[in-house]
């Protein structure tokens, strides 16, 4: 029989309040991203685009005005692209920091259960051989489930972003900036 002892109940609680503080961390600095990114967006929306709007305000007649005002929508769809890029940029490498941590605790589960499974294996009684190998077998065939199931979802994820920044290219190769009449 299997006892717990306070030093592997202590030992399972640092651990536990380690692992929370990283990912904390990780995600409070994912944040702390998206907060700079926002205000320098602000930043560039009041005081980049003011001159060429106050250009477009001081047309002398509404063909000008229309011109001047078409001509501001390929860069503020090409600012807007880059935000979009931006965000997605640090809403991926934050992911991808989560995700490898999440990957290595899973990865200690799983050898934690295999250690496990052997462990009772050994110490199965005679005769229980044949339900002993099928559990382990369940076990394995779920590990790699698991295994199969990441594999896929990744490749989803790359197939996905690899359709959105093609989608994302060809409008913003669409949108042409109309030349003012004189």
């Amino acid at each position: 029989m299997t006892t717990v002892n306070v030093e592997q109940i202590v030992a399972a609680n640092k651990t536990a309040v380690a692992d929370a503080q990283e990912i904390g961390t990780i995600a409070l600095a994912g944040f702390e991203k998206l907060v700079a990114l926002n205000m320098a967006a602000a930043k560039s929306a009041l005081f980049d685009t003011s001159a060429d709007f106050m250009a477009a305000f001081s047309t002398q007649n509404p063909t000008d005005a229309l011109a001047a005002q078409a001509s501001l929508v390929k860069p503020l769809a090409e600012k807007s692209l880059a935000y979009s890029r931006s965000v997605y940029a640090i809403a991926s490498e934050t992911s991808a920091e989560l995700n490898k941590i999440a990957e290595g605790k899973m990865a200690e589960s799983q050898k934690a259960m295999s250690e496990a499974v052997a462990t009772m294996a050994k110490n199965a009684p005679a005769g229980s051989e044949t339900v002993v190998a099928m559990f382990t077998s369940a076990v394995n065939a779920g590990q790699n489930a698991i295994e199969t199931a990441k594999s896929s979802a990744k490749k989803a994820m790359e197939m996905a972003e690899k359709q959105t920044t093609s989608a994302v290219e060809t409008a913003l190769s669409s949108v042409k900036t109309p030349s003012r009449k004189k």
